[in-house]
C-alpha cells in the first residue's frame, strides 16, 4: 500500500491514477489532518464542499475546499482517506528523527502517521508499504510544540491531573501509589500549595507508558483503588499546549504566606526512577509546596521547588541532597524579586 498525504488532492490524485494503471492489487490511501479534512468531507457528502475553518498546524495539506478535477480522480482510484490527529502527526516526525535524522515538516509527515495508524487498526506487522513525505519546510519554533506532544500521539507518555487531601503525609502516599512496583518513569511533574475550603492538592504529571502492557490503565487502577480521583489528559490538546505552563502561580492560603518556605533549583541526572528517588527522599520530612519539572532530554535536568525547611532543618536537607548525589542551591536574590511577583 502507498499512504499520500492529501491537501487539496492533487500529489493524492496523480499517484493514484499512475499505479491503478500499472498495478492495480496496489493500494493507494490519502492521508489529512483530522482538522482539515476537505476530501473526507467531500467524499462523504458526494460533492465538493467549503470546510468552515482549518486547523492550520499542518500548513501544506490545510486546504478548505478540494479541487474538482482531484475529488473526481481520487472518487475513481483511490482505496480510502486516512485522517490523523495533530499528536500522531508530531508522533510521525519524532519516528522519522530517530530513524533517519531528517526532519518533516507536518504536511510532509502526515502520510506516516496515516501509515501507523492504518497498521494499529488492522494488526498489520512484517509488511511493506510506502510513505510519500512530501515537505521537509519546518519552522524552527513549531519544533517546540511537537516535541512537547510527539509521545502522547506515540503513546508513549500519559498526561494526568490528580487529586489528593492538602495534609501531611499525603504526598509521600501519592509517591508511593504513583510509582508502584513498576517504578514508571516521570517525565513532568507540577504543584503548587493551595490551603482553600476543600482542603485539596491538584497535581499535574506526565509519566512514560508501555501501550502494550497497559501501563496506563494499571495506573490509572492503582490511583483510583487508593481514592486519588484522576483526570486522563493525555487527549486534551488545549491542555499539552497550555494547561501544563499555567499550573502554580500564587500559594493559596488561610493563613497568607507560607513559613520557612525556600525556593531551590535542583540538578540531578535524567535517567528512569530518578526523579521518583528524589520526590521518595523528601517526603514525609519536608513539606513541598511547589514543584515544577519537564524532562528535557539532556544528562542532567533541574526542576523548581518549594520546600517549608526551618534554619534548624536545613543542614539535614542538604545532607540527603548530597546522599543522593544531587545538586541543591536556593533562588537568588535577584531571581527571587521577580519570582516573588508571580508566588506570592
Amino acid at each position: 500500500a502507498i499512504f499520500v498525504p492529501l491537501g487539496g488532492g492533487g500529489l493524492l490524485a496523480g499517484i493514484a491514477s499512475f499505479v491503478k494503471q500499472v498495478r492495480p492489487d496496489i493500494k493507494v490511501y490519502g492521508v489529512e489532518p483530522l482538522g482539515a479534512a476537505c476530501m473526507t468531507e467531500a467524499l462523504m457528502r458526494g460533492g465538493i464542499c467549503t470546510l468552515n475553518q482549518v486547523d492550520a498546524f499542518a500548513d501544506g495539506v490545510a486546504v478548505k475546499t478540494a479541487g474538482t478535477e482531484t475529488f473526481r480522480l481520487i472518487s475513481k482510484f483511490c482505496d480510502g482517506i486516512i485522517t490523523v490527529t495533530t499528536e500522531e502527526i508530531c508522533a510521525a516526525i519524532k519516528d522519522v528523527f530517530k530513524d533517519t535524522r531528517s526532519i518533516l515538516e507536518p504536511a510532509g509527515a502526515v502520510s506516516v502517521a496515516g501509515l501507523k495508524s492504518y497498521c494499529r487498526l488492522y494488526g498489520v506487522k512484517d509488511k511493506v508499504f510506502v510513505a510519500v513525505t512530501s515537505g521537509a519546510n519546518m519552522n524552527f519554533d513549531r519544533l517546540r510544540l511537537v516535541s512537547d506532544i510527539a509521545n502522547f500521539g506515540a503513546k508513549t507518555e500519559v498526561m494526568l491531573a490528580t487529586s489528593i487531601p492538602e495534609k501531611p503525609g499525603e504526598f509521600k502516599r501519592f509517591v508511593d501509589v504513583l510509582v508502584g512496583d513498576e517504578k514508571i518513569s516521570v517525565t513532568e511533574f507540577k504543584y503548587r500549595y493551595a490551603m482553600n475550603e476543600s482542603r485539596m492538592a491538584y497535581i499535574l504529571f506526565s509519566v512514560e507508558v508501555d501501550e502494550d502492557t497497559k501501563q496506563k490503565e494499571s495506573l490509572l487502577a492503582r490511583l483510583s483503588n487508593a481514592g486519588m480521583d484522576t483526570i486522563d489528559l493525555s487527549h486534551i490538546e488545549a491542555a499539552q499546549r497550555h494547561l501544563r505552563h499555567l499550573v502554580g502561580g500564587r500559594a493559596r492560603s488561610f493563613t497568607g504566606a507560607i513559613p520557612d518556605e525556600r525556593i531551590l533549583e535542583v540538578t540531578f541526572p535524567e535517567r528512569p526512577g530518578a526523579l521518583g528517588k528524589f520526590l521518595s527522599e523528601l517526603a514525609p520530612e519536608w513539606n513541598v509546596t511547589l514543584f515544577h519539572y519537564r524532562q528535557t532530554g539532556n544528562l542532567e535536568t533541574n526542576l523548581l521547588i518549594g520546600i517549608q525547611i526551618a534554619d534548624s532543618q536545613f543542614g539535614s536537607f542538604q545532607e540527603a541532597m548530597e546522599k543522593l548525589d544531587y545538586r541543591a542551591e536556593e533562588i537568588d536574590s535577584t531571581a527571587m524579586d521577580a519570582f516573588g511577583m508571580f508566588l506570592y
